[in-house]
């Protein structure tokens, strides 16, 4: 890769990081809480979630070690316990959590070279690989959990757009948008509703 191919993945990947945080503005704790799908996904989770992730690849899998640590990456702890909020983890814990995770991440990608040698546990007989291949991967992560966040803040309040300052929607009114929604469930309605059948 080129000399600033390090620098356009780091870039890429704070793109991601920040559209995800921003989603949470504007919001309040109950609303940031809220199971807006049947497996419960929520905003404050899935920002809890990517810091710990990130704090994972970045600290267990290269660099020096998180400093902190986090009671649901125990193998004690309840399922999804990273993927929602505690009634007493505020959005401002869990926002400071973000911040010092990706505050270790950004100084253990400043301190190696790309090709510095990584090893993920949980990747079994993939585990061997490098920075370069953490910084991918966690691109697709946060990207996977910002799109997930768009559709989650979308539901709650009608707030969308790709990253602030940036809608990346047409610019038309409430009424134009009515119009297209009543348009797309027209032809939803007139498709054929069966499932493809296992064999197809």
């Amino acid at each position: 890769m080129s000399d600033d191919a390090e620098e356009i993945l780091q870039r890429s990947l704070t793109v991601q990081r920040d559209a995800l945080r921003w989603k949470l503005e504007g919001l309040s704790e109950r609303e940031l809480r809220m199971p807006m799908t049947p497996t419960g996904t929520n905003l404050l989770g899935l920002v809890k979630h990517v810091a710990t992730v990130a704090s994972d690849y970045f600290g267990v899998c290269v660099g020096p070690p998180f400093p902190e640590s986090l009671a649901w990456n125990d193998d004690a702890a309840e399922d999804n316990a990273d993927m929602w909020a505690a009634a007493d983890e505020s959005q401002a814990s869990v926002l400071g959590l973000w911040d010092r995770a990706w505050a270790h991440a950004d100084a253990s990608i400043a301190a190696l070279p790309l090709d510095a040698p990584a090893h993920v546990p949980w990747w079994g007989d993939r585990g061997d690989t490098t920075l370069q291949r953490l910084l991918v991967h966690m691109i697709a992560e946060v990207a996977r959990h910002a799109g997930h966040a768009d559709i989650v803040r979308e539901s709650l309040d009608g707030a969308a757009g790709l990253r602030d300052g940036v809608s990346n929607l047409p610019e038309r009114d409430a009424q134009w948008w009515s119009a297209y929604v009543a348009r797309l469930q027209a032809v939803a309605d007139s498709a054929p509703a069966e499932r493809p059948s296992a064999e197809a």
